[in-house]
């Protein structure tokens, strides 16, 4: 072979062998038999000096560059047949692996649940922001300007008149800015307090706010309306106890506690040993806030709640650490 198209010819021959490699003897084989020390390329430039001077140059270069390229492909096809000999033998008569579905968070869990038990009595759902003017987050619902919940060590202030919520009620009166009555709204959402960590507080919590304003309402339909959710929510073992209050928004008010389901009622850390914890506080809406919304509180009457979802799904789950829903551990989450 003296020409320049004897080495695309040869080249071309040689690519074609390779692609029909199938294992290491004929790797062996094949490198033998055109790479090895006796291959056809190493032969081939073996025989560059038997050429004519002029032409040496040129055909040494293509032969060699040639050589490169084949030797190039040769050990890619071998570290690709090497990557298969290495991989494990796929056992087809092994049982499949389930992948890891994810699912609702509890929390999220038990809010559908409490906004799908006061949808049944007519209650539809509202949001709104979580930084709040404290128009809305105080004023508006009666929060006199030295009201000790305005205090830093309840309230996260913001620049301006603005604060992190401290309860969803602020949607209460954004609704009744926008409706007449009758209105019968549920506001879930989060919540934020400057509250020390602990196995019954955090920072953040997660709040429903319900309220319902027509003619002729009365605490006898508030009491029936949180009467009727504890029973399916808890189940007919809870038990209720209504506590006098106070709440600027609300007059009269009133503190709603539920047996705790931990204890059976004995005493236990989650209730501090009471046998009782409380869920939310109620009340029928203060005339001052009907006044602030232009509703006339001689013909309009109402009633509002709030209750804690943490503490819901608490007794609800017997839940003793009000910390386990907010690590991520899939330990506890992977048991709703």
């Amino acid at each position: 072979m003296t020409e320049i198209a004897d080495i695309a010819k040869l080249l071309k021959e040689a690519q074609a062998e390779l692609k029909a490699v199938a294992d290491k003897a004929a790797q062996e084989q094949f490198k033998s038999r055109w790479l090895g020390r006796k291959g056809a390329f190493s032969l081939l430039l073996r025989g560059v000096k038997d050429l004519p001077p002029e032409k040496r140059k040129e055909f040494g270069a293509k032969a060699n560059q040639a050589r490169e390229n084949l030797q190039a492909a040769f050990e890619k096809i071998g570290a690709a047949k090497d990557d298969e000999a290495a991989a494990p033998e796929f056992d087809y008569t092994l049982p499949g692996r389930a992948p890891q579905l994810g699912k609702r968070h509890v929390l999220t869990q038990v809010t559908n649940e409490i906004v799908r038990i006061f949808y049944g009595m007519g209650f539809e759902v509202a949001d709104g922001p979580e930084i709040e003017l404290d128009y809305y987050n105080f004023s508006a619902l009666n929060f006199p300007p030295d009201h000790p919940a305005r205090d830093m060590q309840d309230t996260f202030f913001l620049d301006g008149d603005y604060v992190l919520r401290t309860h969803t009620s602020p949607v209460q009166v954004r609704v009744f800015e926008k409706r007449r009555p009758p209105v019968r709204i549920l506001a879930p959402g989060r919540s934020y307090r400057n509250e020390a960590i602990n196995a019954r507080s955090y920072c953040m919590f997660h709040q429903v706010e319900g309220f319902y304003a027509d003619t002729d309402v009365s605490f006898a339909d508030l009491k029936g309306v949180l009467i009727a959710f504890a029973e399916q929510f808890f189940g007919s073992e809870a038990k209720l106890r209504f506590r006098p209050s106070f709440f600027p928004f609300t007059e009269p008010s009133t503190e709603v506690d539920v047996s705790c389901l931990l204890c059976g009622g004995t005493g236990c850390r989650l209730c501090k040993d009471e046998g009782w914890l409380e869920i939310l506080g109620a009340g029928m809406i203060d005339p001052e806030v009907f006044r602030a919304v232009e509703y006339d509180p001689e013909r309009i009457s109402g009633f509002a709640f709030g209750m804690g979802i943490e503490r819901l799904a608490m007794m609800k789950y017997r839940i003793d650490d009000i910390r386990l829903f907010f690590e991520n551990d899939l330990r506890f989450l992977a048991q709703f």
